[in-house]
């Protein structure tokens, strides 16, 4: 009798275990990574890292080694000489100071409201919501361009030219971080954590800083790099608005290596000290960016 009950139990138990064993032998497969995904991914790396690493080595030659056949791969050691003439010729440490205000201003601003008119155009009822969300989006449609010289009146009127407000203010919004808040919102709130903080007793600033903001984090990240990136390499504008004394990164870099034969390295001094800030923000925030884009990526 010992025999016979034990001999089901062994049959039943055999095929539970076969489609564990195959699940986990498809997760290795899919997993894992073959030679030519190592190989590309290589590749891909050395592509991106190698413009910053002629950048240094560029900054440290002079024009006639980069002139030079074959044009030279190694860095040499007046790299600091060359930086020392850039920040003569230019303000350089005062334009890396200005930008790091204005992109950080912009990008706080931008965030903040683009979130808050995100939440609103996606989970709030009011009349005109579809009417006031394609002004928005049209406003993506019409070239920077056409409102420069209306602009610029109005900051010259406001006497604030040569003032980083004038940098800050005209891009303190973005219709493109609105939409963009709108849309991931749209899918990643549920109306139910909603419904259950109005039942709290909640109002809708509370809901929005306690609900809200703690769903929307993948992409407020998102939106911060983005507008961080735009704000510190945008050109057009800040050299309109500001002067060669009181400049942002860009505007300062336009001024270097002037004469008859540009200086080569002493733009690419130049341009390597004003690159040096962003890839410290990516250093120091890059895994907070990529554990949130991760976090929201997993919740949905």
């Amino acid at each position: 009798m010992t025999t016979l009950a034990s001999a089901p139990e062994q049959t039943a138990t055999a095929p539970a275990a076969t489609p564990t064993r195959t699940r986990r032998r498809g997760a290795r497969k899919v997993t894992s990574a073959g030679p030519l995904t190592h190989v590309l991914l290589v590749l891909t790396a050395f592509l991106s890292v190698f413009p910053l690493y002629w950048t240094a080595v560029a900054a440290s030659k002079t024009n006639a080694e980069l002139a030079g056949t074959p044009p030279p791969f190694l860095p040499d050691a007046d790299l600091f000489t060359n930086i020392g003439r850039a920040m003569e010729e230019a303000p350089i440490g005062l334009a890396i100071v200005n930008s790091v205000i204005v992109a950080g201003c912009i990008t706080v601003g931008t965030v903040l409201c683009s979130t808050l008119a995100g939440f609103a155009f996606a989970k709030l009822r009011f009349r005109g919501n579809k009417t006031l969300l394609g002004l928005v989006i049209g406003t993506m449609m019409v070239p920077t361009q056409l409102a420069i010289i209306p602009l610029f009146i109005l900051i010259a009127q406001l006497q604030w030219v040569d003032h980083l407000q004038a940098v800050v203010l005209p891009t303190l919004v973005s219709a493109f971080g609105v939409f963009f808040m709108r849309q991931f919102l749209s899918q990643a709130l549920p109306d139910e954590l909603l419904e259950a903080a109005r039942v709290d007793g909640a109002s809708t600033m509370r809901t929005f800083w306690s609900v809200v903001v703690p769903v929307a984090r993948p992409a407020m990240a998102v939106l911060a790099m983005l507008t961080f990136l735009t704000a510190w390499n945008d050109f057009f504008w800040p050299i309109i608005a500001l002067t060669s004394e009181n400049p942002t990164v860009q505007v300062a870099l336009a001024g270097l290596g002037g004469g008859y034969v540009p200086d080569t390295a002493v733009i690419m001094a130049g341009t390597l000290v004003g690159t040096l800030p962003v890839l410290v923000v990516f250093v120091v925030l890059g895994k907070q960016i990529v554990g949130g884009i991760m976090q929201g990526a997993v919740k949905g």
